[in-house]
């Protein structure tokens, strides 16, 4: 089986994509990978043919591109997208049996298989990205959002966005292709029965629709912890973990004192890790700013997990046993915040940047044994989950 898997995004969108590539690496399959330039290079170092599609994601490159903000800004955006995956998605298609299209930005992926006449998967990583009476449609930055009136209300104005959002470029392109236009573009790049990568124990689906659960795609992390980081771990209680992943915009308002400041009023010590805002802070013997590390070791070692509620970090703290405050800021991150509360495995803190009491507060809460039996009785139920193993032989029912 030949099979091409496609995203773009930040490292949450990535890793999964990895996890599914090595699986099927293992089994026999020729695999390669379109992603973001950002993680050509970390898929080529473990062996994954890979091929560099659009423009870097880091904020750095991304915010000097595009305002999101603005009619303008959102139009360019879609435009760049949609032309970058009509370029390079044909040729790296050519001869393949299965294109998988992961993340809600491959809106141009289902097109080119259409084109090639392969077979096409679309996957989600989030319950949110799928229509549901059950849940509200992740909000979409910069966009005007109206949140009153019902799920299926607030899911109809979401097919509008989709539309306003990526139709006009979209069809521009289908047309030059010779390709007949798309009239409801949401429906066409989730397809009749997309996949959701997510683990059916942190994130069921509600099943008002025929969507086929894998569960989540999880990459074995084999990398050990660097000598500082456990000498650290080593030197005192279980610190607290803080990180806000690819949210750049916590490099803003001292949000690193703040969360160092929270873990010190309730005695703790504090772990802060950079992410792509960069965070930094004098080392202390109370406090250590790490880089990347290996989340499915670090986390099981911490006393709970404050992080910005993306669905890589929440499926690593859930499994890890650790309990979590989840501080959402776009995307699908609310729904993780919901979820991590309703299941009692931690808080979901109020949108937007803590101060030094609210997250004190919070930690507090999910500091409690309650909250740590819940959560290592929640990590149980999902270690007996293996999505990518689904995943595989899902694939290999499709392939011709």
């Amino acid at each position: 089986m030949r099979v091409v898997l496609s995203t773009v995004g930040s490292r949450g969108e990535a890793q999964p994509v990895a996890a599914l590539a090595l699986r099927l690496q293992a089994r026999g399959h020729q695999v390669s990978v379109c992603v973001s330039p950002d993680f050509r290079d970390w898929f080529a170092g473990m062996g994954v043919p890979a091929v560099a599609v659009g423009p870097e994601m880091r904020p750095s490159a991304s915010s000097a591109r595009w305002d999101l903000s603005t009619p303008e800004g959102r139009v360019r955006a879609a435009e760049d997208a949609v032309a970058a995956q009509f370029a390079t998605l044909p040729d790296a298609t050519r001869e393949c049996d299965i294109l998988v299209g992961c993340g809600a930005v491959q809106v141009a992926a289902r097109s080119v298989a259409e084109l090639s006449g392969i077979t096409y998967v679309h996957v989600e990583f989030c319950p949110a990205a799928l229509p549901s009476a059950h849940h509200a449609p992740a909000p979409w930055p910069g966009w005007p959002q109206d949140d009153s009136g019902s799920n299926t209300q607030l899911w109809v104005a979401d097919a509008q966005r989709w539309q306003d959002a990526w139709g006009p470029a979209l069809n521009k392109h289908r047309a030059a292709a010779g390709l007949p236009p798309v009239e409801d573009v949401r429906d066409h790049v989730l397809t009749r029965r997309p996949w959701l990568a997510a683990d059916p124990t942190l994130s069921p689906w509600p099943g008002d629709a025929d969507v086929v659960q894998t569960g989540a795609w999880i990459m074995a992390d084999e990398r050990p912890l660097s000598r500082e980081l456990t000498d650290f771990l080593a030197a005192g209680a279980p610190p607290v973990y803080f990180g806000l992943g690819s949210y750049a915009s916590a490099r803003a308002g001292g949000i690193g004192q703040v969360m160092v400041d929270a873990a010190r009023v309730l005695g703790h010590r504090a772990i802060i890790s950079r992410g792509w805002a960069d965070l930094s802070l004098p080392d202390a013997t109370d406090c250590l700013t790490i880089g990347e590390s290996n989340h499915q070791e670090l986390f099981g070692r911490v006393a709970a997990v404050v992080h910005h509620g993306g669905a890589g970090t929440t499926t690593a703290a859930a499994r890890a046993g650790a309990p979590q405050v989840v501080i959402p800021q776009q995307y699908d991150q609310y729904y993780w915040a919901a979820r991590v509360d309703d299941l009692g495995i931690g808080v979901a803190h109020a949108p937007g940047m803590p101060t030094s009491e609210s997250l004190a507060n919070a930690l507090a809460t999910v500091l409690q044994p309650e909250v740590a039996r819940r959560a290592g009785s929640v990590a149980a139920a999902m270690s007996a989950n293996d999505g990518t193993q689904v995943a595989v032989e899902r694939l290999l029912d499709l392939c011709p």
